[in-house]
């Protein structure tokens, strides 16, 4: 069966060359055409005494991929862009490491933003919204011992709905992109995630410009919405902010309820009026 020319595989030497090396953040950039999970890959790599601050990983396909709470991610070899990256910790006070996934969703709406003219939204914690449907989603793991996170996200670009089960799901190219470019998108992702973990690095909660562009991005701040909790318990109530922790404040009948992502098992629209 002839290659579908929108799912060439990515130029690993050019994506090097275009992204590593001062200013830049990215020391080491690795492409494979398949694994279980690259996050799971890092992981075991920062375990086994390697330095994985500054790694790119990037897979043409997971077999294994992972999302919050163990939900796993429908993959289409080719059809995404798929990968991991190792951030280290050291200087930024563990209350904060909340906002890395959130810093990192900023990232991907803004190369979104820049490569396609999508308009993309952040749902808290980990989802990138386009169009009324998922594009992409984040997944942050510290590394027990080891002082790093290891951050992996996955964008659906040329990924059609009728190949994967899920619902809710968006990509570039189903969304009007018409030959939605991998490598420049790969390139322009890694760029603008370098750039806002170096915010993220800044002054103990995070830069202003991170946050204020987050809230600019938030499609859950502002709306009323219900948490599921582990256990089956809720909190329920108006999305008023994330706090320097990262955490999502909820007004609960004018007494502000702070989650963080870790307590939550689902977060949805909630439809009674306020």
């Amino acid at each position: 069966m002839p290659m579908d020319p929108l799912r060439e595989p990515l130029d690993t030497q050019s994506l090097r060359g275009l992204v590593l090396g001062p200013p830049s953040p990215w020391r080491r950039l690795d492409v494979v055409p398949e694994t279980g999970s690259t996050n799971a890959d890092l992981v075991s790599r920062a375990m086994a005494g390697e330095d994985i601050d500054g790694a790119v990983l990037i897979a043409e396909h997971q077999v294994s991929g992972r999302g919050r709470n163990g939900r796993k991610w429908s993959a289409i070899p080719g059809a995404q862009i798929l990968f991991s990256v190792g951030v280290a910790t050291h200087g930024v006070p563990t209350h904060v490491w909340g906002w890395l996934p959130l810093a990192a969703g900023v990232a991907v709406a803004d190369a979104v933003s820049a490569v396609s003219g999508i308009d993309v939204r952040l749902k808290w914690p980990n989802d990138v919204l386009a169009g009324g449907g998922k594009l992409a989603g984040i997944l942050a793991e510290a590394v027990p011992t080891r002082e790093r996170i290891v951050v992996g996200i996955g964008v659906n670009v040329t990924l059609r709905s009728a190949e994967v089960p899920d619902v809710g799901i968006a990509s570039l190219l189903e969304l009007g992109v018409e030959a939605p470019d991998r490598h420049r998108l790969t390139r322009q992702l890694l760029l603008d995630l370098g750039g806002r973990i170096a915010e993220w690095r800044q002054a103990g909660t995070g830069s202003s410009k991170l946050i204020v562009d987050y809230r600019a991005r938030s499609a859950t701040i502002g709306s009323r919405v219900r948490a599921t909790l582990p256990g089956g318990g809720c909190v329920v109530g108006l999305a008023r902010d994330v706090d320097d922790h990262g955490r999502l404040v909820i007004d609960v009948d004018g007494r502000p309820v702070a989650i963080s992502a870790g307590d939550v098992v689902h977060l949805r629209p909630d439809g009674r009026l306020p």
